[in-house]
């Protein structure tokens, strides 16, 4: 088995250390979600525009085998 660094049992975790460390995660995290945001949000919009388009062919068609027609005829 790995042995264990030796820790000095005279330092203590502040405070101060623990809002510094997660202050750095938050920011990572931040910085991610930032820089993927403006991918997110385009692949989002074409995916959106897809859909639309889909729809819209699906209704279109689906409207055409449903058409009645009616004639009317003046006497």
């Amino acid at each position: 088995m790995a042995k264990r660094p030796e820790q000095d049992t005279n330092q203590r975790i502040t405070r101060d250390d623990l809002v510094r460390g997660f202050a750095g995660i938050q920011r990572s995290l931040q910085n991610q979600v930032e820089e993927r945001k403006s991918s997110l949000l385009t692949i989002a919009g074409g995916v959106g525009v897809l859909v639309l388009i889909i729809v819209f062919l699906l209704g279109r068609r689906s409207g055409k085998k449903k058409t009645t027609f009616v004639e009317i005829r003046r006497v």
